[in-house]
């Protein structure tokens, strides 16, 4: 579906997937936290409350009144690539997709009973067609997942804890479900970028993508290398402090960090999953009723079982040395967070000599700031467009 007359979209050909399920490009985690979510006590009550209280209409009056309307009129390219992304995923009814001014670089895919996709004039601006189609792909990725959804809960739920603040317990009540929704929806975005991906058909766009949204249009100044390096960096460095402190970096975002998302983007694109959904081998939509949610909940463990056992964090390491018995536990915990080595005979669990000049076990508390919200609502709302 690629308008070829149109110069500043690409001509060549994309595998199409036809008929396939959101199931193919999910992230495991993204499944187990949705699951985790839906049982979390009240959930059902507030969602079913607001799906009626939710103004969308008013929504749709506002992006429709104050934005504009990708058309065969308007934003020609970006309706082309709408269309196409539509095209590959399958997915037959096209979203309305919406341009709004703001400098900022975001996306977003909401509403509860169709979806709407937005843009913003920032993003358009900073990414090159490649990088902009891999973006369309990821809005589309999330319509296909059905989750705009829980997106627009979470823009609804963000407002409303700031309204009721004052209100004695009710901020917490209504914290702990938007905790829960930050957490799938930072795992959303691992499943949305795989779809992405699936309809970019580049990873080097991908990654040139997410780079610039973390370092700006200064490609000449930037290498992909060098960035993934940064996430390798990123994970291993450090003691349990710079653990605790990633997580409570992570805890108020609803997106993972940018270098993060490359370095997992890049990791599914050489796995055989990938290569098998490339040949044709994918997960149908017809057989979604038929998936097991054993089976769900069997490869979301699994996924976290081989996160522990490959992870180079600190804190995952030594959950991965108590799961598998490890000696000398509090020794451990001692020295992770003191940044202290062990001994010969610390190593196998045996008593630590002070005195043995050990080296440190990693680099010290980072101390990093953190980093800026990706945006709102665009991000920290409903969906990224990255």
């Amino acid at each position: 579906m690629t308008d070829s007359s149109h110069e500043n979209v690409p001509s060549r050909q994309r595998r199409r997937f036809p008929g396939i399920s959101s199931r193919a490009y999910e992230h495991p985690a993204d499944r187990s936290a949705l699951v985790a979510l839906r049982r979390l006590t009240g959930f059902d009550t507030v969602f079913k409350a607001l799906s009626g209280l939710l103004p969308e209409r008013s929504l749709r009056l506002l992006f429709l009144s104050d934005s504009v309307r990708v058309s065969d009129a308007q934003f020609v390219h970006l309706n082309d690539m709408l269309r196409d992304a539509c095209h590959i995923l399958d997915l037959e009814k096209v979203p309305p997709m919406y341009v709004r001014q703001d400098p900022q670089p975001n996306a977003m895919c909401i509403g509860l009973d169709e979806p709407i996709i937005v843009v913003t004039t920032g993003l358009v601006e900073l990414l090159d067609e490649e990088e902009m189609r891999a973006v369309v792909g990821h809005e589309v990725g999330h319509a296909l997942s059905g989750h705009s959804v829980y997106r627009t809960i979470l823009l609804f739920l963000t407002s409303l804890a700031v309204k009721v603040a004052w209100i004695p317990l009710g901020n917490v009540a209504i914290m702990a479900i938007v905790t829960a929704l930050r957490e799938w929806f930072r795992k959303s975005e691992l499943s949305a970028d795989r779809a992405g991906l699936l309809v970019g058909q580049d990873i080097t766009a991908s990654m040139r993508g997410l780079m610039k949204i973390a370092g700006g249009n200064h490609l000449h100044e930037m290498n992909v290398d060098a960035f993934l390096a940064q996430a390798d960096e990123y994970e291993k460095s450090g003691d349990l402090r710079d653990s605790v402190l990633k997580i409570l970096n992570v805890l108020p975002r609803t997106h993972p960090f940018t270098t993060v998302r490359a370095a997992e983007l890049k990791k599914w694109s050489e796995t055989r999953d990938f290569q098998r959904i490339m040949d044709g081998h994918y997960p149908r939509r017809d057989e979604d009723k038929d998936t097991s949610v054993t089976d769900s909940f069997r490869e979301s463990a699994s996924h976290y079982a081989d996160t522990v056992r490959t992870s180079k964090d600190p804190l995952m390491k030594l959950v991965g040395d108590i799961a598998g018995g490890a000696g000398d536990l509090g020794g451990k915990l001692r020295d992770k967070f003191t940044g202290a080595g062990s001994g010969a005979g610390g190593a196998k669990g045996g008593a630590r000599n002070p005195s043995d000049g050990s080296a440190t076990d990693g680099d010290g508390p980072s101390g990093r700031p953190q980093g800026p919200e990706e945006g709102s609502p665009g991000t920290s709302g409903p969906s990224s467009g990255s």
